[in-house]
């Protein structure tokens, strides 16, 4: 139930988050005069509508999205009534026509940032102080399981040799084999390079003391650490997770209200750069996706659709961790609005570049004396949105189908 409340609520939270989004063009362009005539949630055929003033509201029976019809975006749109040329869109001044066609991705941002200073507040951010990377505080497992698998320890699995030789939780490694440990990375490299069954000397401090003891390393199959898609092979682990925090930091930090907004201005900044480097990462991610489709492992590394982000959020709810829904809503918001800037038709972004194109090149014809070749003809650059639309529906397709067939799972169940 948990988890079908936790798809429920991320699904939702995309449909309003984009029906607010179509509304944030459609009242702007109302705010400047332009006729608006339709503003739908929702695709496909009409459960209900109803008309106030020359706008008609409704609902669709696909809850996917939504859409508002401004009159005349183009000059080659048709659908300008007579007495309404004044009114379409087009003719208005550049600087409108950017705020109507931005104010989309403003309102993603502002969900964004107003959930972030909410979560600043009540649910914490991650906490500055946290060195990076961690030193390598770790916790101690239980049990060594062979294969790797993710799941309890059972009777008969292989104790843990680090418990064996009395490591403890939230032990500082130091050095093994007087190799010098700078962060849990080096550590976890270090163990596996260790020769299986022959015991190796750890240093560590606890408490402020430091100490050493013996641990034999157990041999086990793991996937490669710069190959998490590899093929597993033999090495050796001593038997601690981590990295875990050092002891009295806190993971997360809140604030007051006045002390949120910096905090909110820093995680968005960390949420741009994140964002960024997402985006740049996509074309060579295809290839991961398409192997996750045909058979092989899903990387976690992978874009999502709706459909995945549904389900993680269904999962995190399952599994306490609420704080992921409120994660998630952030980052999908934060990235759609950036996607839809992209100067590419049929995007926003697209309208915006090619307004600002045409400005500039009425401008330079102006200054060398030159007739106004007057607007772009949308008409001619048909193939290039079609490609856009080819390329990004494909690329919907296969997320989704990714997500249906081989999702990603961040919690065993």
């Amino acid at each position: 139930m948990l988890y079908l409340l936790g798809v429920v609520v991320i699904a939702l939270a995309i449909l309003v988050s984009v029906s607010l989004h179509e509304a944030g063009h459609m009242l702007t362009a109302k705010a400047f005069g332009m006729k608006v005539t339709r503003y739908f949630v929702g695709f496909g055929p009409t459960i209900f509508s109803f008309k106030r003033g020359e706008t008609e509201y409704g609902l669709k029976a696909i809850p996917l999205g939504g859409f508002c019809k401004i009159v005349g975006m183009t000059p080659q749109d048709d659908d300008v009534e007579p007495g309404d040329e004044h009114r379409a869109m087009w003719r208005y001044p550049v600087w409108k026509r950017t705020i109507v066609m931005s104010a989309g991705s403003v309102v993603h941002f502002a969900l964004a940032a107003i959930a972030i200073w909410l979560a600043a507040m009540f649910m914490g951010m991650p906490n500055k102080a946290i060195p990076n990377p961690l030193p390598a505080h770790v916790k101690v497992v239980d049990c060594i399981l062979p294969d790797g698998a993710q799941r309890e320890c059972a009777p008969g699995d292989p104790a843990s040799p680090a418990k064996q030789a009395g490591l403890r939780d939230d032990d500082k490694i130091l050095a093994v084999n007087g190799v010098a440990i700078v962060d849990y990375a080096a550590l976890t490299r270090t163990a596996r390079e260790l020769p299986p069954g022959q015991p190796a000397t750890i240093r560590y401090e606890r408490d402020g003391v430091t100490g050493e003891l013996q641990v034999t390393p157990a041999a086990v199959q793991r996937k490669p650490l710069d190959d998490p898609n590899g093929p597993a092979k033999t090495v050796s682990v001593v038997g601690v997770v981590g990295p875990s925090l050092p002891p009295g930091v806190p993971a997360t930090v809140t604030y007051g209200p006045v002390e949120a907004i910096p905090a909110t201005a820093g995680y968005t900044k960390d949420l741009a750069v994140g964002t960024y480097e997402a985006m740049k990462r996509i074309p060579e991610k295809v290839p991961a996706l398409w192997e996750a489709v045909t058979g092989g492992e899903r990387d976690k590394d992978t874009p999502i659709s709706v459909v995945g982000a549904s389900r993680l959020g269904g999962e995190a709810l399952e599994n306490g961790v609420w704080q992921m829904l409120v994660l998630l809503f952030i980052s999908l918001n934060f990235f759609v609005g950036v996607f839809n800037l992209l100067p590419l038709l049929p995007l926003d972004g697209g309208h915006i570049a090619i307004a600002w194109f045409e400005r500039a090149r009425s401008w330079l014809y102006g200054l060398l004396g030159r007739q106004d070749p007057g607007r772009v003809d949308y008409l001619k650059l048909m193939p290039v949105t079609y490609a856009v639309i080819l390329v990004g529906g494909a690329f919907t397709l296969l997320t989704a189908t990714a997500d249906i067939i081989n999702p990603i799972t961040l919690f065993s169940r």
